[in-house]
């Protein structure tokens, strides 16, 4: 399974659980692009059965309804759906 490293400013493992197709899953990588964070990110609709169970897994020890966009920040606290102000306050961190 291949997760994609956006370059940036380190603010931590910052790891976002995507689909592809999901409007508020590509606001969440455009803002965090334009706010020059470094992150990693997998569209989950776009993996393999095998991989997506496992994804699926991971993501639901974070958000048990399974939402998407999932951003997981080093992995103690996250963060559901597109949250504009959240997601600005880790630039300020």
């Amino acid at each position: 399974m291949e997760f994609k490293r956006v370059a940036g400013q380190n603010k931590g493992k910052i790891t976002l659980y995507a689909l592809s197709t999901c409007i508020w899953c590509k606001k969440t990588k455009k803002l965090l692009t334009d706010l020059g964070i470094e992150f990693t990110y997998v569209d989950v609709d776009l993996l393999d059965a095998p991989d997506e169970t496992k994804v699926v897994q991971e993501i639901n020890k974070w958000n048990p309804k399974g939402s998407f966009p999932t951003l997981v920040i080093n992995d103690e606290r996250c963060i559901l759906g597109y949250d504009e102000t959240k997601i600005k306050e880790l630039a300020k961190s």
